[in-house]
């Protein structure tokens, strides 16, 4: 090449006289991610060990239980509209409550009473007087909570939902059927 033709191409090109260093790219924390359900079932996160099932152990979460729904619906005042209580319970946490089983289609339900400790979208695990657990489904039953002389009465069947869930869920009214 020539002296004007190396010239030219340098004027129009931009030369770098000194070696740049790349930049470290920056190494992203991988986050922890919890356990999944399979690992969760096999550690048994979520099973009550048969030394820790004892009725007395679980009354004073019973009576905080009592203590939240009474601030839940301002008091529980004997003037205070049934409806509104109801549509309060629907929404509110039932872990502690003392639930009874009041109709069901397998005959050998009807009567469990107890305090309900956990609650599944299809199951409630109630523990009894008798510090047994019974694992009662949701399907077909009616369960009976009693507040301050307040009884409910809750269709299982409509109410198959994470407490999570049902928290946020808006209920509409609609007509019992029965089992």
């Amino acid at each position: 090449m020539s002296q004007q033709a190396r010239e030219d191409q340098l004027q129009r090109k931009a030369v770098v006289l000194e070696y740049s260093t790349r930049r470290k790219q920056k190494e992203k924390k991988k986050k922890s991610k919890g356990l999944s359900a399979r690992q969760r079932r096999e550690l048994r996160l979520f099973d009550i060990k048969p030394e820790q099932q004892r009725y007395s152990l679980f009354l004073p979460l019973h009576e905080l239980w009592k203590q939240y729904i009474r601030d839940l619906c301002g008091g529980l005042k004997p003037d205070t509209q049934p409806q509104m209580i109801q549509a309060k319970l629907l929404k509110a946490d039932l872990h502690g409550a003392l639930v009874s089983v009041t109709k069901s289609k397998c005959p050998s339900y009807v009567g469990v009473t107890g305090i309900l400790l956990q609650e599944t979208k299809y199951v409630f695990k109630i523990l009894t007087k008798e510090d047994r657990l019974k694992v009662v489904p949701k399907l077909n039953c009616v369960f009976t909570v009693e507040i301050d002389g307040f009884i409910s009465y809750i269709y299982g069947s409509k109410f198959r939902l994470r407490s999570s869930e049902r928290s946020a869920k808006k209920f509409k009214a609609k007509g019992t059927v029965d089992l």
